[in-house]
């Protein structure tokens, strides 16, 4: 295919969802033509994400600089192998979660009840919110990057709140507060570097980076991890994560539990490797370490399975960030490898605790019990992901632990084998976290009382359930058989409850327990890919030389090396000892040599 048109895919990546939220915010009194819309938007975002991947995991990264301005006087958006794969990654995920909410508001409004997701709101906000993730992962210079996370995070607020409850508005004042926080901290950072070296695009960056003095280029760096470390939930910066996102509705929660935190993941990813090689790696081992540590042992101790799941979110945020400190083309690897896993598997458990909510009315484990019998589709659904979650064998979440581990052997150092032990110790406790919230919601009979508050909480009379109009001791039945019968009672109301799920919320969900599990068969490939990213991503030259060697006359569109060798590393400039002074671009003669793994 034409590069000329290949590149093109690029802004539609973010045009897609954008001009979805514009005319699905139109169509707001057509409930059932917004639907449509949607989906077809992110469904195209997907195909084009797709076609981006495989475009240049053969050819090299996709540059293009908006308005024919090249770096670093304008915006540039750059496709290399992470950004791609997470913009895939991503996609996915909000197709699903998307499918998934479309079908709870459809019942919801059927069923003549509240729907937690109001379609006129929801559609538009949702794709804005996809539009912002995307732009983040495209994003070629820092300034860009901070409009992205603003807007997804605009989106995440108004998602947050949705139905403007009082527990919801509560839970989501602190978030609200935090991410304002993290952005002004973003935004200084922005500013000093600025000021420090003339410019904010990212290939510009990581050669005159390199003029500042030490000691500022290492508080450039800090203040951007810190800025990044709030969004991705690092610890100490992770107390917010927990009380926000269990009160939102449950697709809300799946897409923010699944993605969110990732986009800081992922900036933490291109600016360590990209800005700051080699930095920070102590500091990054510990905080993962700490991470994982303090994560575990919030979620062993939680009465519910969203905040349990909430805790196990920022606990195995560590091991991204314990792969990332390791600074080696093994444990970046891994490190992405694990991003994609956990971002399907967290998805998968929060929709399935949704299907869960809705068939038993709660969430909370002491209220919860004798599901896998009433339930069993809906047990495995919860299983699968919960398994893979803990790192049982041979899941994802399994070999993304191991790719981390071996790397953190191969680096000999004490305090990556150090890690390694955290890590062994919070994956034991994240599986008894797991066995524990599956056998109290699906294995244990009903405890005792909770099947009376079920059935009375529906309007149904436990006593007529069981063919009896007095009470039991009326009734001369024994005590042990009015508790079978009421549990069969109970039995029965779940199997209607689940016999009344909408096809597209199992669906959805089953869909991502799926796609968890091609990550497991087709862990070879994927790593094999990841493997290729992390090459590139070692090699600093790589991007730079992509972003630099394209004009913004729409010559040498499509540029770098991808997999194999690079073009000389060439600065992306010129040091200068004037930081207000703007940089010429080095040319790079000939197209780039491409050797590429998949070509």
């Amino acid at each position: 295919m034409n590069p000329s048109s290949m590149v093109a895919l690029l802004p539609l990546a973010v045009v897609l969802p954008m001009a979805g939220a514009g005319v699905t915010l139109i169509a707001s009194r057509r409930p059932k033509l917004q639907r449509m819309l949607s989906v077809s938007a992110l469904a195209a975002q997907l195909v084009v994400a797709l076609a981006m991947l495989v475009w240049v995991d053969n050819n090299g990264a996709m540059v293009m600089h908006i308005g024919g301005w090249s770096a670093p006087f304008g915006i540039t958006l750059v496709a290399d192998r992470l950004a791609a794969f997470m913009l895939v990654v991503s996609t996915t995920v909000t197709l699903a979660v998307l499918v998934y909410a479309i079908a709870q508001g459809r019942e919801d409004e059927g069923g003549g009840g509240e729907s937690e997701t109001p379609v006129s709101i929801f559609h538009p906000t949702f794709l804005i919110l996809a539009t912002g993730v995307s732009n983040a992962f495209l994003s070629g210079d820092l300034f860009n990057l901070f409009v992205s996370f603003e807007i997804l995070l605009t989106a995440s607020y108004v998602l947050l709140t949705l139905g403007g409850t009082k527990e919801r508005l509560r839970a989501g004042a602190p978030y609200i507060v935090v991410s304002l926080l993290s952005s002004i901290i973003f935004l200084s950072a922005i500013a000093l570097i600025y000021a420090a070296t003339g410019t904010v695009n990212l290939a510009d960056l990581a050669g005159k980076l390199d003029t500042v003095p030490p000691g500022i280029k290492a508080t450039l760096g800090a203040v951007l991890l810190v800025a990044f470390g709030v969004k991705a939930a690092v610890f100490p910066m992770s107390a917010w994560l927990p009380d926000s996102y269990p009160t939102a509705p449950a697709p809300v929660t799946a897409v923010f539990a699944g993605l969110l935190t990732k986009v800081g993941v992922y900036a933490i990813i291109r600016v360590q490797t990209l800005l700051f090689p080699g930095s920070y790696g102590t500091l990054l081992m510990i905080a993962g370490g700490l991470t994982m540590l303090v994560g575990i042992l919030g979620a062993v101790v939680q009465p519910g399975i969203k905040r349990l799941l909430s805790f196990t979110l920022v606990s195995h945020i560590g091991y991204m960030i314990f792969g990332v400190g390791l600074a080696s083309a093994a444990g970046i690897s891994a490190a992405i490898f694990y991003v994609a896993h956990h971002i399907l598997v967290q998805t998968a458990l929060f929709l399935a605790s949704g299907l869960i909510e809705r068939v038993a009315g709660t969430t909370m484990l002491a209220r919860l019990g004798g599901l896998a019998s009433a339930a069993p589709v809906l047990a495995v659904l919860f299983f699968i992901p919960a398994m893979n979650l803990a790192g049982v064998p041979p899941l994802s979440g399994f070999l993304g632990k191991v790719g981390l581990f071996e790397a953190a052997l191969a680096d000999g150092r004490v305090l990556p084998l150090i890690v390694v032990g955290v890590g062994a110790l919070t994956s034991l406790l994240t599986l008894y976290a797991i066995v524990r919230m599956w056998g109290r919601t699906f294995w244990r009979p009903v405890p005792e009382g909770v099947d009376d508050d079920h059935q009375h909480d529906h309007g149904v009379d436990p006593d007529t359930q069981v063919g009896r109009t007095t009470t039991g001791a009326e009734s001369g039945m024994s005590t042990g058989t009015r508790k079978r019968a009421t549990r069969a009672a109970a039995r029965r109301r779940t199997q209607d409850e689940v016999a009344r799920l909408p096809g597209g919320m199992i669906g959805a969900t089953t869909a991502m327990v799926a796609v968890g599990l091609v990550l497991t068969i087709g862990a070879g490939p994927v790593y094999a890919f990841t493997q290729r990213a992390a090459d590139n991503l070692m090699d600093p030259a790589v991007y730079v030389n992509a972003v630099t060697s394209t004009t913004g006359d729409g010559e040498d569109e499509l540029r770098g090396s991808v997999g194999g060798t690079a073009p000389d590393p060439a600065p992306a400039s010129e040091p200068t000892s004037d930081p207000s002074a703007p940089s010429e671009a080095p040319a790079v003669d000939g197209p780039a040599e491409t050797t590429g793994g998949g070509s």
